[in-house]
């Protein structure tokens, strides 16, 4: 494993569990607004968006380093930089495999993010 940052922090990563109320019910406290923010600064950039897309969606579940690179014209180093905020920010995990590198979303983390900006619709008047 990689050493990393410590993951997301939030009060129990699991589908059942949503760290808080969705935004549109109740304000963010701001505990869980400082652990939340860096999960969405990080995919406030549009090469981790893709990069996240890439790996969430990839056969499998993981996708390694060797495919991610040549879908951007970014070089090695970049794309590298860009799966460490990744990681930092709790949104994936990352195991090395020899010379390679694998990446998995970590979905319950995206469940709670996505969680969180639920809005409910409301029946027409």
């Amino acid at each position: 494993m990689l050493k990393q940052a410590s993951p997301l922090a939030l009060v129990e990563l699991d589908a059942d569990a949503p760290c808080c109320a969705p935004l549109a019910q109740r304000r963010v406290p701001a505990e869980a607004a400082a652990v939340l923010a860096p999960a969405f600064k990080a995919l406030g950039d549009p090469v981790r968006l893709r990069l996240l897309s890439m790996i969430a969606s990839a056969e499998g579940g993981e996708a390694c380093v060797c495919d991610l690179t040549p879908a951007f014209e970014l070089t090695g180093p970049t794309i590298s930089h860009h799966l460490k905020a990744l990681r930092e920010a709790g949104l994936v995990d990352a195991e090395r495999r020899g010379t390679w590198v694998y990446y998995r979303a970590r979905p319950a983390v995206l469940r709670q993010l996505a969680a969180l900006l639920t809005v409910e619709s409301t029946p027409a008047s």
